[in-house]
């Protein structure tokens, strides 16, 4: 298989793709993330392009893939907090209720002499939280785990005490959708 750089420093991530056997490289992106889009498969879809768009012009041969992960809730993006107000002002929105975190995904196929190959997807899960009670919530803020998070939460931490259900893919909500991702590469690697 062609060496895989993966343009994120995320550790669930890397994680994720150590997982399921994938050998890889990290190579951060550093550009600016522009959103122009107002569908939110598609913002993450747009962010995921730039971050894969911006390391491959590092490389001459490779794949590198790019992602990015978003929660949507009440039909907006919420981001990583600002600060612990920020993050429990998210956290009172997304209790009791569900919502949906939506993962995009960039494959760029880079072969000497060849034609770049560019393929971008993206998945959503819903994810359905159970309601919180105010001590609970400053709880959770105490244990550090939203601060780094988009929707101040993480799934596969001490919020997984939180989570009623999902419908769709778990990774998706960690941060990379694997399967999704595993079966592209295979595609690539095959010409399809």
């Amino acid at each position: 298989m062609e060496e895989i750089i993966l343009a994120s420093a995320s550790p669930r991530r890397s994680e994720l793709l150590t997982q399921i056997g994938i050998r890889f490289r990290v190579e951060k992106s550093h550009g600016d993330e522009i959103i122009t889009k107002t569908a939110p498969g598609e913002i993450v879809e747009e962010l995921a392009l730039q971050k894969a768009a911006e390391v491959a012009q590092r490389f001459d041969a490779g794949i590198i893939l790019g992602a990015d992960t978003i929660v949507w809730a009440e039909g907006k993006v919420l981001g990583k907090p600002k600060d612990r107000q920020d993050a429990k002002e998210m956290l009172l929105l997304l209790q009791n209720r569900a919502h949906s975190v939506f993962t995009g995904v960039t494959l760029i196929r880079k072969r000497p002499g060849e034609k770049e190959i560019i393929r971008t997807f993206h998945r959503e899960t819903r994810v359905h939280v159970h309601s919180m009670s105010e001590e609970e919530i400053e709880s959770y803020l105490d244990t550090g785990d939203p601060f780094d998070k988009a929707g101040s939460y993480g799934i596969q931490g001490p919020f997984a005490a939180y989570v009623d259900g999902i419908e769709g893919d778990y990774l998706t909500v960690v941060g990379l959708p694997v399967s999704a991702v595993y079966q592209e590469l295979r595609a690539l690697e095959s010409g399809r």
